[in-house]
């Protein structure tokens, strides 16, 4: 599983990320939260999303989804601004059909979100940031 170099928003120092972690990622230089990113398949799923306290932000999307590729970088944003509170995980549900089963998603973009291991919120098609602000701050007071 590939760690993902992500910059520091606050000191610009590029970081490893790992997918799974017990903690939360910070900044080697200056110790700021990082935005957490991370893949996911059907085989490691799981472990990554359960991987850690934080909130999880599952995004199940296609490459040639047109709505998912709109709602893509907002999504990294919004880990960007919740970085240390939100981990998020990508799944291409070409590539992961089990965990799209596992959920009965039928339309993308599907987001889920967890809170301590538990599913507390579901919100399908793209929406625009405050409101994707709103539905994760609403879940996760």
């Amino acid at each position: 599983m590939a760690n993902k170099v992500i910059p520091c928003p606050s000191c610009e120092t590029k970081n490893r990320v790992p997918a799974e972690a017990s903690g939360t990622p910070r900044c080697a230089k200056c110790q700021a939260p990082l935005p957490w990113i991370a893949d996911a398949w059907d085989t490691n799923f799981d472990r990554i999303a359960d991987s850690t306290k934080v909130a999880v932000l599952v995004d199940l999307w296609a490459p040639w989804c047109g709505p998912c590729r709109q709602v893509s970088p907002l999504l990294e944003r919004l880990a960007a601004e919740r970085a240390g509170k939100l981990k998020l995980v990508k799944v291409n549900v070409d590539d992961a059909p089990e965990t799209q089963a596992r959920f009965g998603v039928q339309a993308i973009p599907t987001l889920l979100l967890f809170v301590d291991g538990k599913q507390v919120g579901e919100q399908r098609g793209a929406v625009p940031l405050p409101a994707l602000r709103a539905w994760v701050d609403s879940a996760t007071g």
